[in-house]
């Protein structure tokens, strides 16, 4: 029952980037709610995995970066407001070296989405588009935004597992 409890709190994670980026496709906000839940469901998820306190330490200094770099890169225009802060709580559920990963497979999916709707915005294919949902059919708008709440969603998804409260869950132990 406890692996259960366990599992089902780790899932908030996954759960939320799956929305977030679903948001973001469709509407190119994520609200402040997905990174609040994503924050606040990690500290019982750790507990509940006996995440050890200095892991956790390492966990808040990582999600603190993330979010300063989240920061600088939303300054620079390169990302929205709602993904820096998806961003840095999505780093705070994996830590150290989970990171690496995630900030790796975050950047080839950003580059992958971009050539897709590059493509998808040529004169060429944007007519096809056009047919289909409204969303669809701005995500096909030439000078659109990229919804980077995407690539984030997929960078998260893949780091996950390597990140320390999976390893513990199916560890059943300390790290």
């Amino acid at each position: 029952m406890l692996l259960q409890f366990q599992a089902l709190l780790l899932a908030v994670c996954p759960a939320l980037l799956i929305v977030a980026a679903l948001k973001d496709a469709t509407s190119y906000t994520i609200p402040n709610w997905i990174s609040l839940a994503l924050i606040l469901a990690f500290f019982p998820a750790a507990l509940a995995v006996g995440l050890p306190i200095g892991v956790l330490g390492g966990h808040l200094a990582i999600g603190a970066a993330a979010l300063v770099a989240g920061m600088a890169m939303f300054a620079l225009g390169w990302i929205g407001g709602g993904d820096a802060k998806v961003f840095a709580a999505a780093a705070l559920w994996l830590g150290w070296p989970a990171i690496l990963p995630f900030i790796l497979v975050t950047a080839l999916a950003g580059g992958a989405l971009a050539v897709g709707l590059l493509a998808m915005r040529s004169m060429m294919l944007r007519r096809y588009v056009a047919s289909g949902p409204a969303w669809l059919s701005r995500l096909a708008e030439p000078g659109e935004n990229v919804p980077y709440g995407v690539a984030i969603c997929v960078g998260g998804l893949v780091a996950l597992p390597g990140g320390d409260l999976v390893r513990l869950l199916a560890a059943g132990a300390p790290l």
